[in-house]
């Protein structure tokens, strides 16, 4: 077995033995494994200090009494805070307004996001404009799209109750955001206004890396559009369905901005989320109680990805 020194095999070496043809395994370079290993450690360091040091603190301070307007002492308390939230009816009512918020921002995010792909899908005229308008909401952050929609559903001089009223739909103005159904209401349309495009933008990629061949074999057995549907288009995309609703779940259960621009969490509570119930403890300086929160969101976070993971792989074996 020698090493063959050449300008153009630096790094090999080569098997003489066998009937092989000369097979050739890379010898570990140390000098280049530290030039790699330099060129990640700024990224390492980035996400250890900004993601998993928060992480593990907030974890610490779940056990431990910790009011920012009471420093003296910061003592563990095992579970009393977890205990204080459990006793909380504001964060049963959070954890409800969760699974609302949730359900149904992504049933409608991916029917019309997918409705809307399918259209897009389509070649006309214009069409690259068409999408980039369609597509603009989703370079906006969801602070900014909240501070919209709470002017479009003002009570007062808000668009939406303008035009309701022109139209003839409504006689009086509606109190979008001080009533608490309506104001769950006006954070989910809006959440879901601004959620399509992420459906749209991922299954038109989708549905561009499905064959042509497959629509044409369809045609030629004579499959109608809702077959070909239904056995080419969904099949051949699940996957992709699969991870993009798992994701834009977490997202949304992680998503407060908009709801802390429109309503902030009222009126009374009504609109608070699981985050949002969160960031209230914050602002109160108890982030003991806050770190207990976000455990429990966590926890509600593995939860689902676990039980969804495994019900789709389950379907997956069934077909």
């Amino acid at each position: 077995m020698t090493v063959v020194g050449k300008a153009g095999s630096r790094g090999r070496v080569t098997g003489g033995t066998g009937g092989t043809g000369g097979a050739t395994r890379p010898v570990f370079d140390a000098r280049r494994a530290r030039f790699i290993a330099l060129c990640l450690l700024p990224g390492v360091v980035f996400v250890a200090v900004f993601t998993y040091y928060p992480m593990i603190r907030g974890g610490v301070l779940a056990f431990q009494r910790y009011n920012l307007f009471d420093l003296t002492s910061t003592p563990f308390v095992g579970l009393e805070n977890f205990r204080a939230v459990l006793g909380d009816d504001q964060f049963w009512t959070a954890l409800a307004n969760t699974g609302i918020w949730v359900a149904v921002s992504v049933v409608f995010q991916l029917v019309l996001g997918f409705g809307l792909a399918l259209l897009l899908r389509r070649h006309f005229r214009g069409r690259g404009l068409y999408q980039a308008w369609v597509f603009f909401p989703w370079a906006m952050s969801g602070f900014l799209i909240g501070l919209l929609w709470r002017w479009m559903f003002n009570g007062e001089f808000g668009v939406v109750n303008d035009l309701l009223i022109k139209t003839g739909l409504a006689d009086e103005p509606i109190p979008f955001l001080s009533s608490p159904g309506w104001a769950m209401a006006s954070i989910i349309i809006a959440n879901v206004w601004y959620g399509v495009t992420f459906f749209a933008i991922m299954i038109i990629a989708a549905l561009q890396s499905v064959p042509r061949e497959l629509y044409e074999a369809a045609d030629v057995d004579g499959a109608s559009r809702f077959r070909q549907f239904r056995h080419v288009t969904l099949p051949a995309i699940r996957t992709t369905l699969v991870l993009i609703v798992l994701l834009r779940v977490i997202w949304i259960l992680n998503f407060p901005d908009l709801i802390y621009s429109m309503t902030g969490g009222g009126p009374a509570g009504s609109t608070h989320i699981a985050t949002t119930y969160l960031i209230e403890q914050v602002q109160n300086g108890d982030y003991g109680k806050a770190g207990a929160v976000g455990i429990f969101v966590l926890g509600l976070l593995l939860s689902f990805s676990i039980f969804y993971l495994n019900a789709t792989r389950f379907e997956k074996a069934r077909d």
